[in-house]
Order: C-alpha cells, then sequence, then structure tokens
C-alpha cells in the first residue's frame, strides 16, 4: 500500500511529481542500488576488505619490526660504543705499559753502563797503579846500575853491592836532613 501512495504520488503533476520525481523510478532506482549493494558486499567488499585487511597487518608488522630493528641498531651503536671505549682503554694501558717498559729498559741500561764504566775506571787505576810501581822499579834499578857508575867514575874503584848500599843510604840520610 506504500508503494501504491509512492507511486501515485510521484505520478501526479502536482507537488513533488511536478519536479520531475517518479516515486516508481525512485522504487526500481532503491531496489537495484539495494541488490547491487548486497551482490558487491558478498562478492566484492569482502575479499576487498579482507586485501585491506592484509596490508593494514603487513604494514602494521612492518612498522613494528622497523621500531624494533631501530631499537637494536641503538643497542648496537651503544655496544660498539662501550666495546670502542674498552678497545681505547686497553690500547692506552698497553701503550703506557710500553713506556715505561721502554723507560725501565733504559735505566737499567744506563745503570749497567754505569756500572761497566765504573769498573773499567777501577781497572784502568788499578793498572795504572801496578804500571807505575813496575816504572818506579824499572827506574831504581837503573839509577843504581847509573849511581854505581858514576861512582866508580868518581873514586875510581870498582864498588861492590854492600859498599853501595852504604853509599846510597848516606846519600839518602844527607838528603833527608837538607
Amino acid at each position: 500500500m506504500n508503494i501504491v501512495l509512492l507511486t501515485h504520488f510521484g505520478a501526479s503533476s502536482t507537488g513533488i511529481g511536478a519536479l520531475g520525481f517518479s516515486g516508481q523510478a525512485f522504487l526500481i532506482q532503491l531496489i537495484t542500488f539495494v541488490l547491487a549493494y548486497l551482490v558487491l558486499r558478498r562478492y566484492a567488499f569482502g575479499p576487498i576488505l579482507d586485501v585491506m585487511r592484509r596490508r593494514r597487518e603487513t604494514i602494521e608488522h612492518s612498522v613494528k619490526l622497523a621500531e624494533q630493528l631501530k631499537n637494536e641498531q641503538i643497542e648496537l651503536d651503544k655496544k660498539v660504543e662501550k666495546e670502542l671505549h674498552k678497545a681505547r682503554q686497553e690500547a692506552d694501558a698497553i701503550i703506557s705499559s710500553a713506556q715505561d717498559s721502554g723507560r725501565q729498559a733504559i735505566h737499567e741500561a744506563e745503570d749497567k753502563a754505569r756500572d761497566k764504566a765504573a769498573g773499567i775506571l777501577k781497572e784502568a787505576e788499578s793498572r795504572l797503579v801496578q804500571d807505575t810501581a813496575r816504572a818506579r822499579k824499572q827506574l831504581e834499578g837503573e839509577l843504581v846500575g847509573l849511581i854505581s857508575d858514576v861512582t866508580e867514575a868518581v873514586i875510581d874503584e870498582k864498588v861492590d853491592a854492600k859498599k853501595d848500599a852504604a853509599l846510597i843510604e848516606r846519600a839518602l840520610k844527607e838528603r833527608q836532613t837538607a
């Protein structure tokens, strides 16, 4: 009955019908639209919405994965920085240790060189004392021979060892008193 009223209402030449509105055409269009909507909803909207849902899930998963990778990258950067800092400290410690070892080796070498030089100096002084003593003895021997020769030449007689020793002692005593 409502449909009949609508078609009758739309067919009149006054009111809405005067504006070009046909109730029968409207009803047919409405039924066609509802049928098209139901067909599209069953066969087109479902798969389209399913594809859109899967895309949304893929995008959300990708965003979560990107955030996770970003957080992992930040943690990895922190770990790398920490390891670099640790490596720098170890390198500084190694360099410091090497410098200390080098200084210690230099000091040890200097001490050894000083000890060796002192030993060489003591040995040279000892040789000098020995050489001086040897030279004095040799000089004394030569001096005694020269004195004996001079004494023979002065007194015109051969001087034996006893006489020579007595003359030398007397000359030394005179020299000490003078």
